[in-house]
């Protein structure tokens, strides 16, 4: 895998600083050494804390890793939604607004710092401690074909699409989107903004001849 930079987590001063702040710290080294190579003594290290402290804020490696997992998935789910609120419900060329919906999503969502630290722990870290993902499953991926194919359904609703479940039409529609993305993003490829549009030029293409209005 390419080196990741471990996202950066931030908080009000104090107590939730201090706990923030060890996330912080467990999320470089767990992006670094995989969780069966970390420690709590590597992340106290790194979080200039003693080990006491780690286990005081957050118990052992695991709950500490869960609580990374929920930190950076919740900072993932505010920019989906606020990508999600650009939707375009009202579009005047169908294709054309799609495709600049689907540019914003991976530019803001799955090619920034947090999407590319939680691929990198889900490729490295899921098949191997399934159990450390459960949460990720439920408020992650779940959620956002939730409120996807809720748009979907309205745009099939006023005529510009011809679906029956919305739910696959949605989870079939982000799968489009990362198909261009997966072998870029893990070999480490430069992903520029013309290599963004094209990619969501060929996601929305595909789409649509499956879910598009026939005349």
């Amino acid at each position: 895998m390419p080196p990741v930079t471990a996202p950066d987590i931030a908080g009000p001063r104090g107590h939730i600083e201090k706990r923030l702040s060890i996330i912080d710290a467990a999320a470089c080294v767990f992006c670094r050494e995989g969780f069966g190579g970390t420690n709590i003594d590597m992340i106290a290290v790194q979080a200039n804390v003693s080990r006491q402290t780690v286990y005081n804020h957050h118990g052992d490696k695991e709950k500490l890793f869960q609580a990374v997992v929920r930190e950076v998935t919740e900072r993932i789910n505010a920019d989906i939604f606020d990508t999600l609120a650009t939707f375009p419900d009202k579009p005047t060329d169908l294709e054309a607004d799609l495709t600049a919906f689907a540019v914003r999503l991976t530019r803001n969502c799955i090619c920034n710092r947090d999407g590319k630290f939680l691929r990198k722990l889900i490729q490295s870290e899921g098949e191997r401690y399934p159990e450390l993902f459960a949460d990720w499953r439920v408020n992650g991926p779940a959620k956002t074909w939730s409120a996807l194919a809720a748009r979907f359904a309205r745009l099939a609703l006023s005529g510009h699409l011809d679906l029956d479940d919305p739910d696959l039409a949605a989870r079939q529609f982000l799968a489009l989107v990362n198909a261009d993305l997966q072998t870029a993003m893990l070999l480490g490829d430069d992903m520029d903004d013309d290599f963004l549009v094209a990619s969501a030029k060929n996601a929305v293409r595909t789409f649509l001849r499956a879910y598009g209005k026939r005349a």
